[in-house]
């Protein structure tokens, strides 16, 4: 696909998947909300005493748990989201809580293994140098740019070795074109971004209304960059 099909593809996508979009939208407020009353509860343990505090902090760490739990659905989800597009189909995923939590926990662990390496590099070169942590920089960027595609075989095989598998998550990014995937990747972080920051900017209004517009741009946002993650790959096939 052309790259202004796949941004054109990708922006519409979760416009014509409502019901998956106000789903999602729906789970992530909840999770916003849990954070809230996690933060309330460990600030009323902190000046509570004795059971009062006790019950409280449970309250908190209950929050915790539930706004994990949703997150790693959401991104066990996404995945399906790219998995479709690779496909080039236009529907969305069926909701699979059990094996989307399961893939959304395999994502962690794929993000982690590809950038822990890199962001340990820059740590130490801007620890030596501040002009070498240009270069820990580009390593990052590299690094990222391969686990999008590390995701994307991911989402298609639900393989966390076929994720790991770095010749062939380079030998795909080739068959690609490196300079259409940093197009792309540059474009969805680009619009990503103007969507975010407008959705912040109308949330100062208030922390509810801030919450749940953070929700549904970050829901939206989150569709369209996995939409055109999926769509890029396509071309690997």
């Amino acid at each position: 696909m052309e790259i202004m099909e796949i941004i054109k593809d990708a922006a519409m996508y979760p416009i014509n998947n409502v019901k998956a979009l106000v789903i999602y939208v729906a789970l992530m407020i909840v999770a916003v909300l849990a954070l809230i009353f996690t933060g309330v509860g460990f600030v009323g343990a902190s000046q509570a005493s004795g059971a009062a505090a006790g019950g409280l902090g449970i309250l908190g760490i209950i929050g915790i748990i539930i706004a994990l739990a949703i997150v790693i659905l959401i991104a066990g989800y996404m995945l399906d989201v790219i998995k479709i597009a690779v496909n080039r189909e236009d529907g969305a995923p069926e909701i699979n809580p059990q094996r989307q939590i399961i893939n959304g926990l395999k994502l962690i662990v794929l993000a982690f293994i590809y950038m822990i390496i890199p962001i340990i590099v820059m740590a130490l070169l801007s620890a030596i140098n501040e002009y070498l942590a240009i270069i820990g920089i580009i390593l990052l960027i590299v690094f990222a740019v391969l686990l999008v595609i590390a995701q994307c075989r991911l989402a298609k095989t639900e393989s966390l070795g076929e994720a790991l598998n770095f010749g062939e998550v380079i030998n795909d990014l080739k068959e690609i074109g490196i300079v259409k995937v940093i197009l792309v990747l540059i474009i969805v972080a680009v619009i990503g971004y103007i969507l975010t920051a407008i959705g912040g900017g109308i949330g100062q209004i208030s922390d509810i209304v801030g919450g749940i517009l953070t929700a549904i741009f970050s829901i939206y946002v989150t569709f369209f960059e996995n939409r055109a993650y999926g769509l890029l790959y396509s071309d690997a096939e």
